[in-house]
């Protein structure tokens, strides 16, 4: 027999009991969800916000790195990758500019020396049937144009060096050609002192002469122009010679060489916009409009740029 009052005060102690244990329960498990949380989850979760960053391509975010060892020892996995892929884009980087200034360099070899050969040929031409005169005209001009082709190794000119540079090789064909052709040069005085690449306008000149006017009937005639168009400098290189057809317009861009006479090379144009695409971007190159027996125009398009502040990066590899 027990009292009905001793009763129930057990069963509220019992309660209470139970109450306190509970609470006791759960605040152990906040605790140990809580050093869970610092130690596993905060740190991965943190983990995990930097590598979503590297995936951006920023490889120069810090990899929070914390929580237990096997958590640190991932994020220094995770940081050293991250640096050796930055060693690994500079080195892509510089494999490129080198490849890049090697291919300028041989588009550019590519042509010299054509031109060389050929003008030397029209001097021995001269040379030979007693026109020791014209062969003086001859050997002076090719003098000027090698003075600013050789330009102290420097792939960047004024457009009147530039101009100056053809008019001489004009000059020489033109004593070659007697009455075969004639030419005309219009250069806007403001364009003088802009910035060109070197050698640009002689290959698509030869390539009038030697394509585009050699077989043909009658007076050849060549127009150069040049003028400023917004932020881009343009030449024009036009001639009344034979034309062409799409297909030969398109082949002159491609990888197979466009030849219709033993004295040119055919590879003049695409080497042209070879190379103006490789030093100034894909914005920039060469445009053919041509239409058999109604003749050829070319325009060069480059970035209008005042010589005296283009010491142009690309210049030294950069």
């Amino acid at each position: 027999m027990t009292p009905k009052n001793v009763v129930s005060l057990n069963s509220i102690k019992t309660r209470l009991f139970i109450v306190f244990l509970i609470t006791l329960i759960l605040f152990i498990l906040a605790l140990i969800n809580s050093y869970i949380s610092s130690r596993i989850t905060n740190p991965i979760k943190d983990l995990e916000k930097s590598v979503g960053i590297l995936e951006e391509g920023n490889l120069e975010t810090p990899v929070s790195i914390g929580g237990s060892y096997e958590i640190q020892h991932l994020g220094n996995s995770i940081k050293n990758m991250a640096k050796q892929i930055r060693v690994l884009m500079d080195d892509i980087v510089e494999e490129h500019e080198a490849k890049r200034k090697q291919e300028f360099d041989t588009l550019q070899s590519q042509i010299n020396p054509h031109f060389l050969y050929n003008t030397l040929d029209i001097i021995v031409w001269m040379i030979e049937n007693e026109q020791k005169a014209e062969a003086v005209k001859a050997v002076t001009a090719l003098a000027r144009f090698f003075r600013i082709s050789l330009s102290k190794g420097k792939s960047i000119i004024t457009v009147r060096d530039e101009l100056e540079h053809v008019r001489n090789y004009l000059m020489i064909q033109h004593m070659r050609f007697k009455n075969k052709f004639s030419y005309e040069i219009d250069a806007a005085e403001e364009c003088m002192e802009l910035a060109s690449l070197k050698l640009v306008l002689q290959p698509l000149v030869e390539n009038a002469i030697y394509h585009g006017m050699e077989f043909m009937d009658g007076d050849g005639e060549i127009i150069l122009k040049v003028w400023k168009e917004g932020d881009d400098l343009c030449y024009m290189v036009k001639d009344n010679g034979l034309g062409m057809r799409p297909d030969q317009v398109a082949s002159l861009f491609s990888d197979q060489v466009h030849v219709t006479s033993k004295k040119g090379s055919g590879i003049g144009v695409k080497n042209v916009n070879e190379r103006i695409k490789l030093y100034f971007g894909e914005r920039y190159g060469l445009t053919i409009e041509s239409e058999p027996d109604e003749g050829t125009v070319i325009t060069i398009r480059l970035p209008a740029v005042p010589y005296s502040s283009a010491s142009m990066p690309k210049e030294h590899g950069q």
